[in-house]
C-alpha cells in the first residue's frame, strides 16, 4: 500500500515494523540510503552545535566553573533519554521516531502533539541558523546583504536534500567531521596548556577553578540557572533515531549511537569546557564572548577567531542541514499517521519526501523573512514559543518508554535488543528532573516567558489534535451509517 493513501496508525502495525523500504523508493516508503559511516557521523556531531562554541560563555558568565555541574547534571538527563529513545528506536525504527512511539504507547493526540511541535521547533531553527550562518558570511563580504546569503545557504542545502537522503548524509559526515577534529584539536592543545607544555605557557592548576570567589561563585542556585541554558545546547542528540530508519541496518545503528552518547557527552562538553575554566578565569571580559577563541588566543594560537568563524559556520550549516532533514521525516511521518496532509507522505524515485521537505523550507523561509522585519514582535513569539519544546519531547520519551516497555515484552521480547537500566526506576527518576528543570525556569524571567508561550503552543497544538480525531472519527463512522 503507498504511504499517500493509508492512515494506518504506527501503534497498529506489529512491533518491529520500520515504516521505511530498505531497497529503492518510489514505492511510497523512504529509502535506506544512509551508509554507517554516515549514522556514526551523525550521532557524535548531534551533540556539537553552535550553540558549544559561542553560546557556553554566557552560562560560564552566569555560573562561573561551577557550570560544570550543570553540563554534567543536563548530560545526566540527556543520556538517560536517549537510553529509553534507544530501547523504542532498535526494536522498531520509525522514520517518526519518538512521534510514532507516543502514538502507539500514548495515544494519538500524543503523537500528533509532540510530532508537530516538534516540526515547529525545527523549522524556527531553520530560520535561527540561516541568520547565524548569514551574518558570518556578511562579515567576510560586507557588499552582500544578510538577507542574500540566507537565501543562498537554505537554497543550496534545500537542494541538497531534495536530491537523495545520500546526499543530506554525506554533507552530514563532513560538517560533523570539521566539528569532531576542531573539538579534538582543541582538546589537545588545551591539555598541553593546562600542564604548561606549550611554548611560552606554565601549569596552571586550579587556581581558575578556586580562586575569583570559589567554584560556585553564586552559590548553588546557580548551577540550576546554569542549567537552563545547558540543556536546550543537547538538543539534536535523537537526530539519529530518525535517520536510522533511513540505515542499511536501523538496530545496530540505534544500538551503537545510544551507546556512545555517554562518551561524546563526557568528552566534547565535560572535557572541553573543564579546559576553558581551568585556562581563564571565568570573570574574565574574553570568556564571556567566545571562550573558544579566548583560550586560544591566550595559548597563543594566531588566527584563532577567523579559524573558530570557520568552524561555527560549520556548526550552524550542520545545524540547518540536519534541521530540514529532521522537520521534513517527522512532516513524513506525521502524514503516513494521517495526522498532516496526505501529501507530506509522497515520496520521488529516490525516496526522498519532496512536499515534506519544501513544506517545512517554506515554513523557515517564513521565519527568516519575520527575523528581519519583526525580529523584537513576530520572530520573538516563534523563538520563545517553541524554547521549551525540547523539555516536553523528553518527556514524552520517558513517558512512552514506560508503557512500550510493557507492549515489546509482551508481543516480541526479542527485539530488546538495547535495553533502559533499572527501568522502571531511571524512568522515573529522569521524569523528575526534568518536572525539576520545568518548576524552575518558572523561577526565572526568559525561562517563564518562554514556558508559557511554548504552553500556548502545545495547547494550540492539542487542541487541533482533538478537531482533527474529530473528524477522522466522523469520517469512520460515515460508511457504516
Amino acid at each position: 500500500m503507498r504511504a499517500d493513501t493509508t492512515t494506518t496508525r504506527a501503534g497498529s502495525s506489529p512491533a518491529g515494523s520500520s515504516g521505511h523500504s530498505p531497497g529503492h523508493g518510489g514505492d511510497g516508503h523512504l529509502k535506506a540510503g544512509l551508509k554507517n559511516r554516515h549514522l556514526s557521523m551523525i550521532a557524535i556531531g548531534g551533540v556539537i552545535g553552535a550553540g558549544l562554541f559561542v553560546g557556553s560563555g554566557a552560562g560560564i558568565a552566569a555560573t562561573g566553573p561551577g557550570i560544570l555541574l550543570s553540563y554534567a547534571l543536563a548530560g545526566v538527563l540527556v543520556v538517560l533519554v536517549m537510553r529509553m529513545l534507544g530501547e523504542m528506536a532498535a526494536a522498531d525504527p520509525q522514520s517518526g521516531s519518538f512521534s510514532a512511539y507516543a502514538d502507539r504507547a500514548l495515544g494519538r493526540w500524543a503523537g500528533f502533539t509532540i510530532g508537530w511541535l516538534y516540526w515547529f521547533f525545527w523549522v524556527v531553527v531553520l530560520a535561527v541558523e540561516a541568520t547565524a550562518g548569514a551574518k558570518i558570511l556578511n562579515n567576510w563580504m560586507p557588499g552582500v546583504p544578510q538577507w542574500a546569503f540566507a537565501l543562498i545557504v537554505m537554497a543550496v542545502l534545500t537542494a541538497t536534500n531534495l536530491g537523495s537522503v545520500a546526499s543530506y548524509g554525506e554533507f552530514e559526515f563532513w560538517f560533523a567531521g570539521i566539528k569532531v577534529v576542531a573539538i579534538a584539536a582543541f582538546l589537545v592543545v588545551g591539555t598541553l596548556a593546562v600542564f604548561g607544555l606549550l611554548p611560552g605557557t606554565h601549569a596552571v592548576g586550579a587556581a581558575n577553578l578556586t580562586g575569583h570567589g570559589g567554584f560556585l561563585p553564586h552559590g548553588v542556585g546557580a548551577v540550576f540557572t546554569g542549567m537552563l541554558t545547558v540543556v536546550f545546547a543537547f538538543m539534536g542528540s535523537e537526530i539519529v533515531t530518525l535517520a536510522a530508519g533511513e540505515s542499511e541496518d536501523p538496530e545496530k545503528a540505534v544500538s551503537k549511537a545510544t551507546n556512545s552518547v555517554i562518551w561524546r557527552i563526557g568528552i566534547f562538553y565535560l572535557g572541553s569546557i573543564l579546559l576553558v575554566v581551568t585556562l581563564l578565569p571565568w570573570d574574565s571580559a574574553a570568556v564571556k564572548g567566545s571562550p573558544y577563541v579566548a583560550v586560544l588566543e591566550h595559548v597563543g594560537i594566531p588566527g584563532a577567531g577567523r579559524v573558530m568563524d570557520v568552524i561555527v559556520l560549520t556548526a550552524v550549516l550542520s545545524c540547518l542541514n540536519s534541521g530540514m532533514y529532521t522537520a521534513s521525516r517527522m512532516a513524513f511521518s506525521l502524514g503516513r499517521r494521517g495526522d498532516a496532509p496526505k501529501a507530506f507522505a509522497t515520496v520521488t524515485k529516490r525516496g526522498v519526501p519532496r512536499v515534506a521537505i519544501l513544506s517545512s523550507v517554506v515554513f523557515g523561509f517564513v521565519a527568516v523573512f519575520f527575523n528581519y522585519t519583526s525580529p523584537d514582535t513576530v520572530f520573538a513569539f516563534l523563538l520563545n514559543s517553541s524554547g521549551a519544546v525540547a523539555l516536553f519531547v523528553w518527556l514524552v520519551i520517558c513517558f512512552s518508554q514506560l508503557r512500550m516497555r510493557r507492549i515489546l515484552e509482551r508481543e516480541c521480547p526479542e527485539r530488546l535488543t538495547v535495553r533502559m537500566w533499572l527501568y522502571p526506576y531511571l524512568t522515573w527518576a529522569a521524569i523528575g528532573m526534568i518536572g525539576f528543570v520545568v518548576a524552575y525556569m518558572f523561577t526565572d524571567a526568559d525561562g517563564r516567558k518562554q514556558m508559557y508561550l511554548s504552553l500556548v503552543a502545545a495547547a494550540i497544538v492539542l487542541a487541533a489534535s482533538a478537531v482533527v480525531g474529530r473528524r477522522r472519527r466522523a469520517a469512520a463512522v460515515a460508511p457504516a451509517s
